[in-house]
């Protein structure tokens, strides 16, 4: 069933106050680590055979683990209500990463305007997949403005989308779906056919939300909407292109190139025709950041005065 929009309005709020505390997670594992628990313990029972016989297997695993996340979710939009969706939205908030998200970019923005490339690389290790030793100013730039912009639809926009479309059930199943991606949606062995499921299911999760991201990223900056549609096809992923297109022509600079995974160094399609990104840039990425949070609040806001009562 679909949220009020602002009870998903006030779950971002939430979340953005206060986000996920270091102290709790000591104590309680963020709810999204325990898929991530699930999901390795399945991997590791299940993700043998031949391709046929993985491939079923990665469905069966993405149902059982997207099945249960939908299902308490599912339990919950149906428990609370009244005063209870004061909870509902306390709940909610574990779907999101909007603080998390700017707190993680920001501390490389101060590694970096510290002049300490040393932290800022390890800062910047802590938000994307690939080597990150040998990266030098503009690279560790580059490096967290596309995570910024990446994530600004994985941890924000896409689950906001499905928290209002279809309540916490919705919320639970794709935050599912997400680390699904994340554990086991790879390409190479062993997870080529186990995790194509998991992998497939999050592209079709992501479509619209993807491009709202962008859409959004565009709107605040007032530029960036031809290189977005122009660039983002070129990425690998069919919705990762969008935000990190719109962020590259927003600020007037080039994302993507060249990246180094394990050691192995990649040449991935660029976007933007602008110079590599400097610490400055990295700034005002998060300026558009919180710009597009701000705007998409609003958006929530109107929803919740347009919403039936």
């Amino acid at each position: 069933m679909a949220a009020d929009p602002w009870l998903v309005l006030g779950a971002a709020a939430i979340e953005a106050a206060v986000g996920y505390p270091r102290r709790l997670h000591a104590v309680v594992p963020h709810p999204v680590a325990w898929t991530g628990w699930a999901l390795r313990g399945l991997d590791r029972t299940f993700n043998r055979g031949g391709d046929f016989g993985r491939r079923l297997a990665g469905l069966a695993t993405l149902l059982i683990v997207v099945g249960a996340a939908g299902g308490v979710g599912y339990a919950l939009d149906r428990a609370l209500t009244g005063w209870g969706l004061v909870l509902a939205a306390l709940v909610g908030s574990l779907g999101l990463a909007a603080r998390s998200l700017y707190d993680h970019v920001g501390a490389v923005r101060r590694a970096l305007a510290a002049d300490d490339l040393e932290a800022a690389r390890a800062a910047v290790g802590m938000i994307v997949g690939r080597d990150t030793a040998g990266l030098d100013r503009q690279g560790v730039a580059a490096a967290a403005l596309e995570s910024l912009a990446e994530s600004f639809n994985d941890g924000v926009v896409a689950p906001l989308f499905w928290f209002l479309v279809a309540g916490l059930a919705g919320l639970f199943a794709y935050k599912a779906v997400n680390t699904a991606d994340s554990v086991i949606g790879h390409r190479e062995a062993p997870y080529r056919d186990f995790g194509w499921a998991a992998a497939r299911t999050d592209d079709l999760m992501n479509l619209i939300p993807a491009r709202i991201a962008g859409a959004l990223i565009a709107l605040v900056a007032g530029r960036g909407w031809a290189t977005m549609f122009r660039d983002a096809p070129r990425h690998a992923s069919p919705n990762a292109g969008w935000p990190e297109a719109a962020m590259a022509g927003a600020l007037g600079v080039r994302l993507g190139g060249v990246a180094t995974y394990d050691g192995v160094a990649y040449q991935r399609p660029t976007f933007g025709d602008g110079a590599p990104p400097s610490p400055r840039d990295l700034r005002r990425g998060l300026g558009l950041y919180l710009r597009a949070c701000g705007l998409l609040a609003a958006g929530l806001a109107l929803g919740g005065f347009a919403w039936p009562r």
